[in-house]
């Protein structure tokens, strides 16, 4: 869908005529007839109004040309998980859950700022990666190359006890480093979950299921 219809399209959803979405923006009349037949597009400051507005994010105001990724997690993003600045406007760098209101969210982001931030961050992730590749020794498991920051409540996996409990061994509202990497073995894949204190390492079938914890370790913290 071009600009042209997304505008009109979520003009009329609103009950706005041209004239009263013009008010609101601080335009003409004539701006927003121009937009809505295609012969301009706004400017950035005018799509950022028009982005808090109609709540949509200006990637999907100009028909969304670029697929967006959060810079912090990798996860796809759209509008309904973009983060948002303390004005309430879309940043479409980054998820909901890795930054919120200007401010990065990620606990395993504060856990290091004090003693070097991003810098520190990626020592530590390395850190990791090495002690994955070179100390677990789990079989089928491939190559861990790199981590990404996670939020628990997508990851956070309910596992079968041998006595039939069953226990989760993340926090929903906690962000991890993990990947997820097809088994060199069978048809499942393997989850990597670790932070400062554990690594957890588990295999699950197709969109989560059947999960199997594999090895869960406490650390040794480096700070």
């Amino acid at each position: 869908m071009e600009t042209k219809d997304i505008i009109y399209q979520l003009r009329t959803k609103k009950g706005f005529s041209q004239e009263e979405l013009a008010e609101k923006i601080f335009v003409t009349r004539q701006a927003v007839s121009r937009w809505e037949t295609g012969e301009t597009v706004p400017n950035t400051e005018t799509l950022k109004l028009l982005s808090k507005l109609f709540d949509v994010s200006i990637n999907t105001l100009l028909g969304s040309p670029r697929a967006l990724v959060c810079e912090c997690c990798g996860m796809p993003i759209d509008d309904s998980n973009l983060s948002r600045e303390k004005d309430g406007l879309f940043n479409e760098e980054y998820c909901k859950w890795c930054y919120a209101d200007g401010e990065y969210t990620l606990d395993v982001w504060k856990q290091y700022a004090k003693t070097g931030g991003k810098e520190k961050l990626e020592e530590f992730k390395m850190q990791l990666i090495c002690e994955i590749n070179t100390l677990l020794n789990i079989e089928g498991l491939p190559k861990v190359e790199d981590l990404n920051v996670l939020s628990g409540e997508f990851i956070n996996m309910e596992y079968t006890l041998p006595n039939g409990g069953k226990v989760k061994f993340l926090d929903d509202k906690q962000t991890y480093l993990g990947s997820q990497l097809e088994s060199k073995s069978e048809d499942r894949c393997f989850g990597i979950a670790a932070n400062m204190d554990f690594i957890l390492v588990c295999t699950y079938g197709e969109n989560g299921e059947n999960p199997e914890l594999v090895f869960y370790k406490k650390r040794r913290r480096c700070l």
